[in-house]
């Protein structure tokens, strides 16, 4: 079974914010490929893309070219890795390279900004996790400095964007409405805010003006797969199902470990008699989640199919 972390573990590993991290995520820079019970977690491939991205950046590396090279690491680096790998990673600044450890690394335009072997970070992430939780409230190892660089904006914008996300996981949607509302004011085209908005209003049962968001969001950042996997659920529930299963379809084709897109859209597909597709991308689910109580409903459905 594929080991996950929660955003939790990641900051505690990374020495990262969870704020740092769920805005890289909402803005598609890097994040979680998996979904579980309405929660995102962290592949040990996934880390490997956080861990470069904080190095680069550490590194001076614009946002843009950090973005890039995270780009082709995720070209590079082989689909099922895990800690005990013998490859190693490196870049300088605008490409990542994966070579073997005993493989020279010859710099691919330049200076190399960041190195490091993949067994020796799985050493690392064992060895944090061994560790006993430290108490919130103390004060963390590493200090963490939001850039605004990486705030599309200003730090202004950035920092509603933050109390919001803080406002939201406590379960204060009013005031997590209104500072996203405060950030997308201050900076039009911040879509991780545009996103999150849409989902606040999307569970107020504002469905166009969710719709709306969504939209604007993907018209900024058309690779932002919860957008887009969100735009589908509108369609769905606006009774648009070719509009949804063609959403999806895009979500699986740049996210093939989105789950509970494949979920979705296989579900769809067996209601419009696909029952080909549906097969494939209800099996893909049962690949990404095996355990949870939507996983014993897929398997329902393909015996449906079956049948």
């Amino acid at each position: 079974m594929i080991e996950l972390y929660s955003i939790r573990d990641v900051a505690r590993i990374l020495a990262v914010q969870e704020s740092r991290l769920r805005y890289w995520m909402q803005t598609g820079f890097v994040g979680p490929t998996v979904r579980k019970g309405g929660r995102f977690y962290y592949t040990f491939s996934d880390l490997v893309a956080v861990k470069s991205a904080k190095d680069l950046l550490a590194a001076d590396v614009s946002l843009q070219s950090a973005r890039k090279a995270v780009e082709s690491l995720k070209k590079v680096l082989p689909h099922e890795t895990n800690p005990a790998s013998r490859l190693r990673l490196c870049s300088d600044g605008s490409t990542i390279v994966a070579l073997a450890d005993d493989i020279a690394y010859e710099p691919i335009g330049g200076q190399i900004v960041m190195a490091f072997s993949l067994a020796s970070f799985g050493e690392h992430v064992a060895d944090v996790l061994s560790m006993p939780r430290v108490d919130p409230s103390a004060a963390p190892a590493e200090e963490i400095t939001d850039s605004p660089t990486e705030a599309n904006g200003g730090t202004t914008a950035y920092r509603h964007f933050v109390e919001a996300c803080a406002a939201e996981d406590r379960g204060d949607s009013e005031t997590a409405e209104h500072l996203f509302r405060q950030a997308i004011d201050l900076e039009p085209n911040m879509s991780a805010a545009l996103t999150n908005l849409g989902n606040l209003v999307y569970r107020q049962g504002e469905l166009e003006e969710a719709r709306r968001y969504y939209e604007r969001a993907l018209d900024h950042d058309p690779s932002q797969a919860e957008a887009r996997y969100n735009l589908a659920n509108v369609f769905e529930d606006l009774g648009e199902t070719e509009l949804a299963i063609a959403e999806l379809r895009r979500v699986c084709a740049a996210c093939p470990d989105f789950a509970d897109a494949h979920y979705n859209l296989g579900i769809m597909l067996v209601q419009v008699g696909g029952t080909t597709q549906a097969k494939q991308h209800l099996e893909r689910y049962l690949e990404l989640d095996t355990g949870s109580d939507w996983a014993g409903h897929a398997r329902g459905y393909l015996d449906q199919i079956a049948v």
